[in-house]
């Protein structure tokens, strides 16, 4: 799935008031930080590893987390 579907498709489940963990996300893919998933999630498993990425502030650990939900291989 290219990264515009799949940040199109993270963009749907982050709330606009949210806006810092959207940019920390776009960010992170634009630097190599996170990678699209080798196969593709479903919405349930994207919105759940997305809800666990929003609990905390954007941080180097919470992007790290959030890059092996959705790429469980990659050591990030």
């Amino acid at each position: 799935m290219p990264i515009s579907a799949l940040l199109a498709r993270i963009r749907r489940l982050v709330p606009k008031n949210n806006a810092q963990h959207y940019d920390e996300i776009v960010r992170s893919f634009g630097v190599g930080a996170l990678r699209p998933p080798p196969t593709p999630m479903s919405d349930g498993e994207l919105a759940r590893a997305i809800a666990e990425f929003l609990k905390e502030s954007p941080s180097t650990e919470s992007v790290a987390a959030l890059g092996r939900r959705l790429d469980p291989t990659s050591r990030l």
